[in-house]
């Protein structure tokens, strides 16, 4: 609890909770909403870093080899894809916080399955089962928070991300150190006990405070703006109705035309781009650093925190890039800055320069997945957000695999410079947004 505490201040103050300027103080209901939605993205990331701390312990007592753990360790993707596009479908069914809750009870009571097993094949199955509740409440929190952003009538999804990734800074951490007095299954039963309470609580306010209904159209956005006006700012499109029952009854969200599915698939290929880099420095960074620049274990363990810490700045300062840039030009020089980043981090020949490239990296690419998602789903509701966070985690999957081929036939330096060359694509796509957009392109 004080961890989460943390976090609601921490982005209270980064993304201006209370009024700003002309931009009146949300209602007390959307407040609470906030808050709720804010806790229910740091407990995902509280209980997925949880889990990843664990893996080695239980790879030990199921005795897999590392083929039949990477097998295993499909499982969540392969849960978490199919999943998310159904997920679209059901929070247009029955809302989109109602599905939250759901997902987030059964992420808590799935996390305590993995250390009841004892072959791949039984972890493989039961990871099955924890992937699909991670992918249904990431797609269901999304888009609730679309909703709530297009209320608020201000782009605070960047904050929600922060959420996610301070949770996964926390959870990493407490890991760590229970690691060492608890076995995986008293460890990953009191994750459950803890995920239980706090969708208790949280689930209560999105199960009881209406969903919020859209804010009026805006204006045009100012001369000094450039190009862009806040993300939800732009045409937002609820994907849900309030009835005063925290759900309202799901409406097909409109303007989902041709052009505007097309827009949804160019905003996926902008998180695919990012979470490829994601996950590529999750998995290479620390051998990066090790092999090519001959660094010790502590100076590579630096080399992916620096970059998490980066990324967690940047989300938690990305509704005032919002406000200021617009959401297409801060696509468009996230991504120009993280592939300037990479190239440094890959090329550079000393430790020090490659950290910095890091940290540039991790600034570059901390609001693009935020930003597409929120775009994608006040296009089109929740299929646009499971249409994008798809295309996203594909991403994520992609790109460790991919790094690890052409480390091979190359170099893991050459390799290594695809995340800044896709990166550089993101930025490209971004651009191809501005020109699709179905609204003239006044939001971006």
């Amino acid at each position: 609890m004080p961890t989460l505490n943390k976090i609601r201040s921490a982005l209270a103050g980064a993304t201006g909770l209370r009024g700003r300027g002309d931009v009146r103080s949300p209602a007390p209901g959307l407040r609470r909403l906030r808050t709720a939605i804010t806790v229910f993205f740091a407990l995902d990331g509280f209980v997925f870093a949880g889990w990843v701390v664990r893996i080695p312990a239980i790879k030990e007592q199921t005795g897999a080899s590392p083929s039949a753990l990477g097998l295993a360790l499909l499982g969540v993707s392969a849960g978490g894809v199919v999943t998310m596009m159904l997920t679209g479908r059901l929070c247009r069914r029955v809302g989109n916080h109602r599905v939250t809750v759901a997902a987030g009870a059964l992420l808590s009571l799935s996390v305590a399955l993995p250390p009841l097993t004892h072959s791949a094949v039984s972890l493989g199955l039961v990871l099955l089962v924890f992937g699909a509740a991670y992918g249904g409440v990431n797609v269901a929190m999304n888009a609730a928070a679309v909703d709530l952003i297009a209320a608020l009538r201000r782009p605070v999804m960047p904050g929600f991300h922060a959420a996610f990734s301070l949770g996964g800074m926390a959870g990493a951490g407490v890991g760590g150190l229970l690691a060492a007095h608890l076995t995986p299954t008293r460890h990953l039963l009191l994750l459950t006990a803890t995920g239980l309470v706090l969708t208790v609580l949280a689930g209560r306010v999105l199960l009881t405070v209406p969903a919020p209904a859209p804010g009026p159209a805006p204006g045009p956005a100012p001369a000094s703006a450039g190009d862009s006006a806040p993300d939800a700012a732009a045409a937002p499109v609820p994907s849900q109705a309030a009835d005063g029952r925290g759900d309202g009854d799901p409406v097909r969200p409109r303007g989902t035309s041709r052009t505007a599915r097309r827009v949804v698939v160019l905003l996926g290929l902008v998180a695919l781009c990012t979470a490829y880099g994601e996950g590529a420095l999750a998995d290479w960074s620390a051998l990066h650093l090790t092999e090519d620049l001959h660094a010790g274990p502590g100076v590579a363990a630096a080399g992916y925190s620096v970059f998490a810490l980066a990324m967690t700045a940047g989300r938690l300062g990305g509704t005032w890039l919002l406000e200021r840039l617009g959401q297409g030009r801060l696509l468009r020089l996230g991504g120009l800055t993280a592939a300037a980043g990479m190239l440094l981090a890959a090329l550079a020949p000393q430790v020090w320069l490659v950290l910095a490239g890091f940290v540039v990296t991790g600034v570059g690419l901390a609001n693009l997945f935020p930003v597409a998602v929120a775009r994608a789903g006040a296009l089109a509701g929740p299929d646009g957000v499971a249409a994008a966070s798809t295309l996203g985690y594909g991403g994520m999957l992609i790109g460790p695999v991919a790094i690890g081929f052409l480390a091979e036939w190359f170099s893991l330096t050459a390799a290594l410079t695809s995340v800044a060359l896709l990166a550089a694509v993101a930025a490209a796509v971004a651009r191809a947004v501005r020109e699709e957009a179905p609204d003239g392109g006044r939001s971006r």
